[in-house]
């Protein structure tokens, strides 16, 4: 399903000056440095100081889900909330995927709703969404044009302007019930091309072997723990045809990983994401920024990649 756009304010400023520059460059190399060290004491708690006690099992409880993304969440939120927000489980479901489903049964299934009521960035986004699948696509040695599945799909915004002007069929998954029955009407005579349609999380959704040319992940990422983002990526690669592609496109934070409590979803760097790809096996082909949208917004990049040298 599509994340809304959060917005942040760009702390960074075009006016400063080369000796403001200089300042702010030191203040960098000062957070990396107290980070290193915040990352040491942890690790040192964690063999040393906490083998038995309730902070170790709710610190190692995080650490299992967000392995990567971790450190930057307890920077933010003491250990105890943390836990609560993200790894706690009740009636046998994670509160971190609980409460995004809780939050999405009050997004409409429109549009707008799939674009966070920021809509007037749509076609901003289509149109560099199919710029960058044009390079991957059709052609000797490309990825084929036959079937795609949409992750995350929504109402279908993607496979209608993006997918379906190149595929010959798309499947659809998604976690929301209402939003996959209003595909039909959105799709405005196309739904007849809408192979299937799964109604799961990404967390618990396994492609079928070898059935799709190209797997797109929109703005869904985030919804999915380190872990479980890591275990999506690699039953992807499973999925993928001969020379098929995967798709990410998301927002990613400027430094370390952000936590929004509102939606229940994280916004990791793109340090972050690329060592779950490699961890995946996953080689990149390539990765673009999205242009086009305003400077406040937080960077939204598209990243494209295939199976690993060592993958069958």
């Amino acid at each position: 399903m599509t994340l809304p756009l959060p917005f942040q304010k760009d702390r960074s400023s075009r006016e400063h000056q080369p000796q403001q520059l200089s300042t702010l460059a030191k203040n960098i190399m000062a957070y990396k440095a107290a980070h290193l060290a915040f990352k040491s004491r942890w690790h040192k708690t964690d063999e040393e100081l906490c083998r038995h006690s309730m902070s170790f099992i709710l610190h190692k409880a995080i650490r299992n889900d967000f392995f990567q993304s971790y450190l930057y969440l307890l920077e933010k939120l003491p250990l105890v909330k943390l836990y609560a927000l993200t790894s706690q489980v009740i009636n046998g479901e994670m509160q971190f995927y609980a409460r995004a489903k809780h939050f999405y049964r009050e997004v409409p299934a429109t549009e707008e709703g799939m674009m966070g009521d920021y809509i007037e960035l749509s076609n901003t986004d289509i149109e560099s969404s199919r710029e960058f699948l044009r390079k991957f696509v059709g052609g000797v040695g490309k990825a084929g044009t036959n079937r795609a599945l949409d992750c995350g799909s929504g109402i279908g915004r993607i496979s209608k302007h993006v997918l379906l002007p190149v595929f010959k069929s798309v499947e659809l998954v998604d976690m929301m019930e209402n939003f996959l029955a209003e595909v039909p009407n959105y799709l405005q005579g196309k739904e007849d091309r809408v192979e299937m349609y799964y109604c799961k999380s990404l967390q618990e959704f396994t492609p079928s072997p070898q059935r799709y040319d190209v797997i797109w992940i929109q703005w869904v990422s985030g919804y999915l723990t380190d872990k479980d983002l890591l275990g999506f990526l690699i039953r992807c690669q499973n999925g993928l045809k001969d020379n098929g592609v995967i798709i990410l496109k998301d927002n990613v934070a400027r430094e370390g990983c952000v936590l929004d409590c509102l939606d229940s979803s994280v916004i990791r760097d793109l340090n972050i994401i690329h060592s779950l790809i490699e961890m995946s096996g996953l080689t990149i082909l390539r990765e673009e920024r999205q242009e086009g949208f305003p400077e406040q917004c937080v960077p939204v990049w598209m990243l494209a990649m295939q199976k690993g040298p060592g993958h069958s």
